[in-house]
């Protein structure tokens, strides 16, 4: 039997490279001295399995040469140097490594606390480099009983904030896409207002990077804040406005912030530095020996195991050839998805289960739809912390029940599917087909048809179906610079309507609570694909 060969393209711990050197049923090519030129031409054809890190783009270039390519193992959480959907045309499985950084991140978000409300950084040089002794210019707070904030109670969020119960702070989460438990069996106060945390001494943020968290704390949010907050980010660049946070902490309404992350890195010359309440790092969230050990060792493993055709543990995209299904299925996969994150996007609740219904020939494949239309409910708020494989895992670990049925094709389309979202706040159903081959559709929303192309920015106003609506509506979108790329309207038998609005722009909150003050309105939500 011949080796598969496993080409590391990026400096990794030497344990993973141990064990890849170790296993007699592997070839092992370590090219990360070498260069990209001879990686691609030399290495790549060889590969059967290859480990990257960022140094490495997957991209066309890389998958021009990937001539046995099976899997690519991103040594790491991020995938944004990965064409996911170019490997994905070629069968190639994506993996990555998310939780092995995850006490690596949890104390040094604590570092930056600390740091902020002692000064740390700044008594230190004051010692070390000016040798200046004056301890009367260093006075700092305790974290003793300060109100800390936390947005986003995850896998890292909840951790800092077990670790801020040790020192006796007062914790409050802030995250609609858990159950209340998961904060109060550890003794954290859960809210579901986000003006709770804007009122907190200290905010951290551990929110996936999402159109819906970019910037989510700005000039608005900020203006709300008591002064002296202190911020801290060691979660994504962007999550924070940074020139809102620059104008913050200049004015020192902000007393000080913790940064690990930046919009745009390497961020050597960003104008933060050039302040004197704020501490930085150079996004060491993952820079310990142990996280660099536990990521080198998953990655090496998990290449084994997919090189060996045992499992993709952490899959980001399926591990099929398109070539193997039949041409009209994947529409109604990739559909699923679409649908199950509109769901998600509307509600924006604790998910409390997931539906999924195929009527016609589409039925033999529910499962799959399953997974797929799990997988968009839960991106809105794990992003890339979920996957393929291990989707229908972290529903039954956050107690979602999922059911996929087939019932006969009375629908008068050729195939049709439904997800069925229900939170804490209700339920959503969404029917789509696929025209053509390739058209997917939106037919229905609960009981209004429909006909939507699941695309772009989508405003759903529900409304009772009286004069002067849409000329409000229209109105609304032009006072916010809004321009209406698609209306359509349903309605129902109940003299209620519902309207799907694409717009070329950004939602507000402005917007929708202007929409939401209509006399007809009954419901205002919007989701973006």
């Amino acid at each position: 039997m011949s080796k598969k060969t496993i080409v590391v393209c990026d400096h990794i711990h030497q344990s993973g490279l141990d064990i890849l050197a170790n296993d007699t049923e592997i070839e092992l090519i370590n090219a990360a001295d070498e260069s990209k030129e001879k990686l691609l031409s030399e290495y790549i054809p060889l590969a059967d399995v290859a480990i990257t890190r960022s140094s490495t783009d997957v991209d066309e270039k890389f998958l021009a040469q990937s001539k046995k390519l099976q899997a690519v193992v991103r040594a790491g959480v991020g995938v944004d140097n990965v064409d996911i959907e170019g490997a994905s045309k070629q069968g190639i499985v994506v993996m990555n490594i998310p939780t092995a950084n995850t006490i690596a991140a949890v104390e040094l978000t604590m570092t930056h606390m600390l740091s902020c409300v002692r000064s740390f950084p700044y008594a230190h040089n004051n010692l070390k480099q000016d040798r200046v002794w004056r301890r009367q210019d260093w006075y700092g707070t305790e974290l003793k009983d300060k109100k800390l904030g936390i947005i986003g109670f995850g896998n890292i969020g909840s951790r800092v904030g077990i670790r801020a119960k040790a020192f006796e702070m007062d914790v409050i989460a802030y995250d609609p896409y858990i159950d209340s438990s998961k904060a109060t069996d550890l003794d954290v106060t859960y809210t579901k207002n986000f003006n709770d945390i804007l009122e907190c001494d200290i905010i951290t943020i551990h929110t996936p990077k999402t159109e819906e968290t970019i910037g989510m704390i700005g000039y608005e949010e900020i203006s709300k804040m008591k002064d002296g907050v202190i911020l801290i980010n060691c979660a994504r660049g962007g999550l924070y406005d940074e020139k809102a946070l620059f104008d913050g902490l200049k004015s020192k309404k902000i007393a000080a912030a913790g940064i690990d992350v930046f919009d745009k890195e390497p961020a050597t010359n960003h104008p933060l530095l050039d302040l004197d309440n704020i501490t930085v790092t150079p996004h060491l969230g993952a820079n310990t020996k142990e996280s660099q050990r536990n990521i080198a060792i998953q990655a090496a493993e998990n290449a084994i195991a997919a090189v060996k055709g045992i499992a993709y543990p952490n899959a980001l995209n399926l591990p099929i050839k398109e070539s193997e299904l039949p041409s009209y299925v994947r529409p109604y996969l990739e559909l699923a998805q679409k649908l199950g994150y509109i769901t998600a996007q509307m509600t924006k609740s604790p998910v409390k289960s997931i539906k999924i219904t195929a009527r016609g020939d589409i039925s033999d494949f529910v499962d799959s739809l399953g997974t797929f239309a799990t997988v968009g409910v839960l991106t809105e708020s794990l992003a890339d912390q979920i996957n393929y494989v291990n989707a229908e895992f972290v529903a039954n670990e956050r107690d979602i029940e999922i059911h996929k049925e087939t019932k006969p094709n009375t629908s008068g389309f050729k195939n049709k599917i439904e997800v069925k979202l229900t939170t804490q706040n209700g339920a959503i159903t969404i029917g789509g087909t696929v025209f053509d081959g390739t058209a997917q559709r939106i037919v229905e929303i609960d009981d209004y048809i429909l006909d939507v192309e699941p695309k772009g920015t989508m405003v759903f106003f529900r409304n009772t179906d009286t004069p002067g609506v849409i000329g409000d509506v229209g109105r609304i979108m032009a006072e916010h610079h809004l321009n209406i790329a698609d209306f359509r309207l349903g309605r129902d038998n109940k003299k209620q309507a519902l309207a799907v609005v694409k717009v070329d722009g950004k939602i507000t909150k402005a917007l929708i609570e202007q929409l939401t003050s209509l006399k007809a309105c009954i419901s205002v939500s919007h989701a973006s694909l």
